[in-house]
């Protein structure tokens, strides 16, 4: 059977959504696993990371439902739903390739100014204090804000910009690289939904 039939479609959609199976329960296992040993204190970072995982989940879900039915329905709304991720995936993987340096400080500023928790992650983890200057009278989760004899710390801003470009063009990038196995997965979806099952009754395609 050439790869264009129903059988190699239907096994091509079906593979392409066990990998998003296994995506989906990766981002809900390390967002699970970063709450558990404190490596991530923000409530609504590992929210974010979670839902994520589960709307990829339960579209996966769908998709290989689908797939392994033959089920026009379900194909019809995977196929919108994926197609509507892959415009939104596809936007912010080409935002954050385009972004420059101004840009992307100004984008830190706002995310480091929305959450206080998201603050003591990044100074924890980073050893830093403060975005743009350091307060030594205020507080710091840093463990060099904490040294007795002579407190000295980098500011965050600081840290964070040296790995923010290659950050981003690495986000962006695996971003690409998913927004077209997406694409791919509406064009399985389409074809798979108009070819009719040999097995079934030639009558009985809808």
């Amino acid at each position: 059977m050439v790869c264009g039939g129903f059988v190699c479609t239907k096994n091509a959609l079906s593979a392409l959504n066990i990998l998003y199976v296994l995506v989906s329960l990766l981002l809900i296992g390390v967002a699970a696993w970063g709450k558990w040993f404190g490596l991530v204190s923000s409530i609504r970072v590992v929210a974010g990371v979670i839902g994520v995982g589960t709307f990829l989940f339960v579209v996966a879900f769908v998709g290989l439902c689908g797939a392994l039915k033959h089920h026009q329905v379900l194909l019809f709304f995977y196929m919108m739903i994926l197609f509507l991720v892959f415009v939104v995936q596809f936007s912010v993987s080409c935002a954050c390739l385009a972004l420059n340096k101004d840009q992307q400080n100004h984008l830190l500023e706002v995310g480091w100014n929305k959450s206080e928790e998201t603050q003591k992650d990044v100074e924890k983890t980073l050893d830093c204090c403060g975005f743009h200057y350091v307060n030594y009278n205020g507080t710091c989760a840093a463990s060099c804000f904490h040294n007795t004899s002579s407190p000295s710390c980098n500011t965050c801003s600081d840290i964070i910009q040296q790995y923010a470009g290659e950050v981003l063009q690495f986000v962006g990038g695996i971003g690409l690289f998913f927004s077209f196995t997406e694409i791919l997965g509406v064009w399985l979806a389409h074809k798979y939904r108009n070819l009719k099952d040999p097995r079934s009754n030639p009558g009985a395609f809808l």
